[in-house]
């Protein structure tokens, strides 16, 4: 049972890739704060399986098709949540892919793919949503909500993830200018930085010899648990946010330290 420090209830969310990992746990968590839920992502077979596990625990979700890089799909997401919920207000843009590998090694059209994905497509979904609710007068309601999942890498050196570091130091500082722009127009704009996790995305990498040592590197020798977000994700997308806007915080279990 998920603990639910603050309602989303009246609230319609759209999440960006809601197929697995991040997206699927705040696709859930939403719901079960109360939030008619879009799940937006290409992997539609699972978001469609997830929408009906929620919908079967007496939540509202719906699965829809979403290329974060494809601006006409974007706006066939938003129309389809509008047609079947209204104006989204809780906006979450978390898609993202990662390439691994020293940077003299990942060939450009994989960096141009992680380009696209982490930072276009972050622009475009906040971007998209923005619009819609400054057209149904979040000026007046003060209920914008956008969300832009970063990363504590964003704020580290290593190795082999050089391009996935800069995406996510990139969409942290588009934050704070779409933040600046929306001010005085009822959206408000924030970063949540994570730190390392265990989703679909690392595969079985933790239980390698380097994934074993990475984690007896961390102070707490312990990977962060993903429901550690829950808090503030739900914080930054519901009205107890309402003067908060501009903000990035690291939530990763004193990782970065």
């Amino acid at each position: 049972m998920m603990d639910i420090p603050f309602s989303l209830a009246g609230r319609t969310a759209l999440i960006a890739g809601a197929s697995s990992g991040f997206g699927a746990r705040f696709s859930e968590l939403f719901a079960a704060a109360g939030a008619r839920v879009v799940l937006g992502a290409r992997r539609t077979d699972r978001t469609a399986e997830l929408a009906e596990k929620i919908n079967s625990a007496g939540g509202e979700a719906l699965a829809v098709p979403l290329d974060v890089t494809d601006e006409a799909s974007i706006i066939a997401a938003y129309d389809a949540a509008e047609e079947k919920f209204g104006t989204v207000d809780s906006i979450v843009a978390n898609a993202g892919v990662s390439v691994a590998g020293r940077s003299t090694d990942v060939p450009a059209d994989r960096l141009q793919t992680l380009l696209d994905t982490n930072f276009k497509g972050v622009y475009l979904v906040a971007r998209e949503g923005a619009k819609r609710l400054i057209a149904a007068g979040s000026r007046e309601k003060e209920n914008g909500r956008i969300v832009i999942i970063g990363s504590i890498t964003s704020r580290l050196t290593g190795e082999g993830d050089s391009a996935y570091a800069a995406s996510k130091a990139g969409v942290t500082h588009l934050s704070r200018n779409l933040a600046r722009e929306w001010v005085r127009q009822g959206v408000n704009v924030n970063t949540i930085h994570p730190g390392y996790i265990p989703t679909e995305i690392q595969g079985d990498w933790y239980q390698t010899p380097g994934g074993e040592a990475q984690i007896a590197g961390f102070h707490r020798r312990r990977l962060q648990d993903i429901e550690s977000l829950d808090p503030m994700m739900l914080y930054f997308s519901s009205d107890a946010s309402r003067m908060v806007t501009g903000s990035d915080i690291i939530v990763d279990d004193g990782q970065s330290l």
